[in-house]
């Protein structure tokens, strides 16, 4: 679905905290006068000589091989046009912010200020000491064509302009699925192309190194029919003019096998796809809004294959599919160029890819029963973790056997794990999380719906169609905050509980026959229900909502007693646990008891244990499981190392299929090859733990705090574990990024609870 941008948002994104959204961090310690003057002066010398006397150390000792320019001079930026370097650089960086996501892969966003194309080239081909790499971006035609051209002849590192290859790389893969569903010989068919900027330039000149005759294309601009007699045209368009009796659009379309759109939106009629030769296949990529939109050229061509560029269609041509991985297979061979060898074995490998069996892991993202190869899954999901290791190796052999690498791969597995490593594979938890919860949304009560942190993640969940927020509270004060932050909430449904009479004394009643044996009176019944964290926990129990959130100004262990007294636990659990998903770049960690038992027994944690390996089962992950200490397994006495030892051993005969160790300290757990040097016998010693219990409430709490703050991670949680129905209690003081990524949780939690 189409995400909902409001400018405010997207203003304020780009100003909270550090402008922008890039940073520089060092990679090596800087806490000492030695480590000083190492990095700098007078060590640095040392490295320096090493460079002089062979220019090749540069990969050794700096951070070339894995760094790339993102380079604009903004005269072609989206759909915005010449704005100017300065007003592209947003662009430039979110390109980087997607590098390292997706890759792994550093980025410096460089814009220049200079249109004249041969200056150009000279300023960019006078960077490349400093880069691994070139992505040229948002360029305008026709001078991108030469100014990629020279600077592939000419520098010596990958150069490639995404505007141009990106799309083509990835439309390639879906065009040799898509013919071959159809079963049609590319060699054969008939494609008109509609656009001739340089997206629709490269994409013709890719589709006919993948097979396609020159003289069975058609390119039509705004003007019409690209023909050989025009006079407004440039030596490149004159490359694809035709001598047919063809003027229009209309004219091309008849018995076309394909329609490759990169033009405007709205511009292809029913009558023209209906021209179109059985079984046409329509790649409609304008944005936002397609050549045709899909709905009306499904429901034209029953027997149609259609792409476009959104995310709420089949089918989407992204680029991300291709550039992170395009780059990063490039760059750990250090080839010299990226050739057309490399960008066809990018296309072939994406495709290929569609055609094996879909991960669960992604299913689940897309809210999909089972994804499969098809004409609805023609090209992998942006989402998928096996591209980095799919296209990457494709690229880099393809790099080897033109013999541009300078430095070849002999060991493949390694390489695998390398790749995985770079990215920490796992960091895409919540994108998939998000992703899950907007295929089935469902309704999220929040108890404080009097705040503006609320309110606001209450518009971004029905903006992105994550959730659908109910508001409780007093309806006055709520309206006036929504009005005086210029919120969009319009119809969102507000409750206040004290208007709502016959729901309190019917809310009364079950709370008082709930409790009524453990010390509550009628009187306490009526007067608790009318507080909103009994009021929210109560609609959930009775299915008026399918998820409670509160917490976000309210202590902990207060908020969480209502929903323990109205909904209680599952049928089985003898006590609730608290989790956090830590976010760190070498991927999420899960942490437990943080939030819930003060001092749990051993066999209390061994409750615990179960639980936490079934939340992280529940993110698609499997557990390995550490009990932490100050102890490595009985080197030093205690209560707390002798507690967890007894609770490693009860659960490791409980839970024989899980992956369980301990007694052990924090460092060991997450260190293999301390594990591997001191505790060869451990059973972490091939893969690290990812799973922290904590032998009580303060060390867990402590733990994840300081590392929120101190460690570059994203705390996601407290997530309760082990209540009947979803109930989620806020950490206090939560962001409003925090909330949102809570309400996702508790939506994917409350769709499978549905689904039991």
């Amino acid at each position: 679905m189409a995400i909902k941008i409001r400018k405010e948002d997207a203003l304020n994104y780009h100003t909270q905290g550090s402008p922008g959204k890039i940073e520089v961090n060092p990679t090596k310690p800087l806490s000492s006068q030695m480590d000083l003057a190492l990095a700098y002066s007078p060590g640095v010398a040392e490295p320096c000589k090493e460079i002089e006397a062979d220019v090749e150390n540069v990969y050794k000792y700096t951070a070339k091989g894995n760094l790339v320019g993102v380079i604009s001079n903004g005269t072609a930026v989206l759909g915005l046009g010449d704005i100017g370097p300065e007003a592209s650089k947003p662009v430039m960086e979110g390109k980087g912010v997607l590098f390292k996501k997706f890759a792994g892969i550093d980025v410096f966003d460089i814009e220049i200020n200079e249109k004249d194309p041969k200056k150009l080239i000279q300023i960019i081909k006078s960077l490349e000491p400093t880069f691994g790499g070139i992505n040229l971006e948002d360029i305008k035609a026709p001078e991108c064509f030469e100014i990629e051209t020279e600077l592939k002849r000419e520098m010596k590192i990958p150069v490639m302009h995404d505007d141009q290859h990106g799309t083509a790389i990835i439309s390639g893969a879906a065009l040799l699925n898509a013919l071959e569903i159809v079963e049609k010989d590319i060699s054969k068919i008939k494609l008109v192309v509609n656009g001739a900027g340089a997206a629709a330039i490269s994409c013709t000149r890719f589709y006919i190194s993948l097979g396609i005759k020159k003289e069975n294309i058609v390119l039509c601009d705004i003007v019409g029919i690209l023909r050989s007699d025009r006079t407004d045209l440039d030596e490149i368009r004159k490359e694809f003019a035709t001598d047919r009796e063809l003027f229009t659009l209309t004219d091309a379309m008849k018995d076309a096998d394909v329609f490759l759109g990169l033009s405007a939106g709205n511009i292809v009629t029913q009558e023209q796809l209906m021209l179109m030769a059985p079984n046409p296949i329509v790649f409609a990529l304008a944005n936002p809004d397609p050549e045709i939109s899909y709905d009306l050229a499904v429901a034209t061509r029953p027997d149609l294959i259609m792409a476009t560029g959104r995310s709420d269609h089949p089918n989407q041509v992204n680029n991300v599919l291709g550039f992170p991985y395009i780059f990063r297979g490039a760059l750990d061979v250090r080839a010299t160029a990226i050739n057309e060898a490399m960008k066809l074995a990018a296309a072939h490998a994406i495709a290929k890819l569609a055609k094996e069996p879909v991960p669960d892991i992604v299913n689940k993202a897309y809210g999909e029963d089972k994804l499969g190869f098809g004409r609805l899954y023609l090209i992998p999901k942006p989402l998928d973790p096996r591209l980095i290791t799919t296209i990457a190796p494709a690229v880099a052999k393809a790099a080897m056997e033109t013999g541009v690498a300078k430095y070849p791969i002999k060991d493949w597995d390694s390489y695998e794990l390398e790749l995985q490593e770079r990215i920490g594979i796992d960091q895409r938890l919540m994108s998939v999380v998000i992703a899950r919860a907007k295929k089935d949304p469902k309704r999220v009560v929040f108890a404080e719906a009097d705040n503006r942190k609320i309110l606001k993640a209450a518009q971004i969940i029905r903006d992105e169609k994550i959730g659908e927020p109910i508001l409780l509270g007093n309806k006055e004060k709520i309206l006036s905050l929504i009005a005086d932050n210029s919120l969009d909430l319009n119809n969102v449904t507000i409750i206040d509980p004290m208007e709502e009479k016959e729901q309190l004394k019917k809310f009364a009643d079950m709370l008082f026959q709930k409790r009524h044996r453990k010390g509550m009176t009628v009187g306490d019944a009526a007067r608790l229900v009318t507080q909103r964290n009994y009021f929210g926990a109560m609609m959930v129990d009775t299915g008026q909502a399918d998820a409670f959130i509160s917490g976000l100004t309210r202590d902990y262990p207060k908020t969480i007693l209502p929903s323990l007294q109205t909904i209680g636990v599952k049928p089985g659990v003898n006590r609730v646990a608290g989790m956090y998903i830590m976010n760190t770049p070498k991927g999420p960690y899960f942490f437990a008891d943080a939030t819930v038992n003060l001092n749990p027994t051993a066999e209390e944690l061994v409750e615990i244990i179960g639980l936490t390996a079934d939340a992280v089962r529940f993110f698609n992950m499997e557990p390995r499981i550490a009990l932490l200490s100050y102890s490595n397994f009985g080197s030093a006495k205690g209560e707390i190392s002798e507690k967890m030892a007894k609770a490693t051993a009860i659960a490791q005969k409980k839970y024989p299929d899980l992956v369980i160790e301990g007694e052990m300290q924090a460092n060991v757990a997450i260190n293999e090859d301390i594990q591997r040097e001191m505790y060869p016998f451990s059973k972490l010693i091939h893969k690290r733990a990812n799973t922290l219990i904590f032998p009580d409430l303060s060390s867990g709490n402590i733990a994840y705090k300081l590392l929120a703050e101190l460690g570059n991670s994203e705390a996601i949680g407290p997530i309760l574990l082990g209540m009947n129905k979803p109930v989620h209690i806020l950490q206090l003081g939560s962001s409003i990024r925090e909330i949102v990524n809570m309400v996702a949780v508790a939506v994917v939690d409350a769709q499978s609870s549905s689904s039991l």
